[in-house]
């Protein structure tokens, strides 16, 4: 592969794609970010690309990848399609929770738009770059990008996945529910073993063959057949009594304990259906 790639801001993200990219035949043609002194950055950790200082420097490419924070994807794209002749190129931008119809400016300059969301963290860059390999990224747009951006995801060791445009705050909501407010509920349950007397670093050891089981199962078995505990039991009393007592000990933990119950027993007649 041989096409051009411009990168419009060089953070981690940027970064790692751009090395990848470079490795597979892909030419980094420009990097503009905030500084020359950034842009000289990412491009010394690519091994390829000169420094843009600006968009009317930047040249026509088949491919420019905005790897810039979600509030300044339109301001970056109206930008772009200002200065450089878009028409037949790719324009994508990673974000996880905005979808490439804000990249319209683009759209309308005759550019075929996606995004692509690699969906790991890039706090280390370098050891990103090197294991990337299985990555899933999320992708969605028009089907004439995405027809070159999957194999290029493929060849570097991604994991293509489309998902519906529409549905992208949804998608990205996902990762906060298998992450962030996983974490939100572990807490629950150490300080509510915490209130019982329990010293945080045994309430720890506590919870984690319960926590480390009960993801093995759902991973395996799909989350409805992985449910146990009171509500797929049907013991419902035992719940009002527990909602009762924690709400009493803490109000704000006892909102998030009522909070699940509904969708804990949607879980639970999905479980008696299979």
């Amino acid at each position: 592969m041989s096409a051009t790639v411009n990168l419009i801001g060089a953070g981690h993200v940027g970064r790692v794609l751009g090395k990848l990219l470079s490795a597979q035949g892909f030419h980094i043609q420009q990097v503009l970010t905030r500084s020359a002194a950034s842009a000289q950055q990412a491009i010394d950790f690519i091994g390829a690309g000169r420094v843009a200082t600006a968009y009317e420097q930047l040249q026509p490419a088949a491919v420019h990848v905005l790897a810039v924070g979600d509030d300044q994807i339109v301001p970056a794209c109206a930008a772009l399609a200002r200065a450089v002749p878009l028409s037949g190129s790719i324009v994508f931008h990673c974000s996880g929770a905005l979808a490439s119809d804000r990249l319209q400016t683009a759209g309308d300059a005759g550019a075929r738009v996606a995004s692509v969301h690699p969906i790991r963290s890039f706090a280390d860059p370098a050891a990103v770059a090197a294991q990337f390999a299985g990555t899933f990224c999320g992708i969605e747009g028009d089907e004439r990008a995405l027809a070159v951006l999957m194999p290029a995801l493929q060849a570097i060791g991604a994991q293509p996945v489309p998902i519906k445009a529409e549905a992208k705050t949804v998608y990205h909501a996902a990762a906060v529910f298998a992450s962030n407010y996983l974490v939100t509920v572990l807490d629950a349950a150490l300080r509510a073993y915490q209130a019982a007397g329990i010293p945080e670093p045994v309430a720890r050891q506590l919870a984690q063959p319960l926590a480390s089981e009960s993801m093995a199962n759902v991973f395996r078995l799909g989350a409805a057949a992985a449910l146990s505990g009171p509500i797929a039991r049907g013991d419902l009393a035992t719940v009002a009594r527990q909602q009762q007592a924690v709400s009493a000990w803490d109000e704000d933990t006892g909102a998030l304990y009522r909070a699940l119950v509904a969708p804990t027993t949607g879980l639970a007649r999905r479980k008696q259906q299979k």
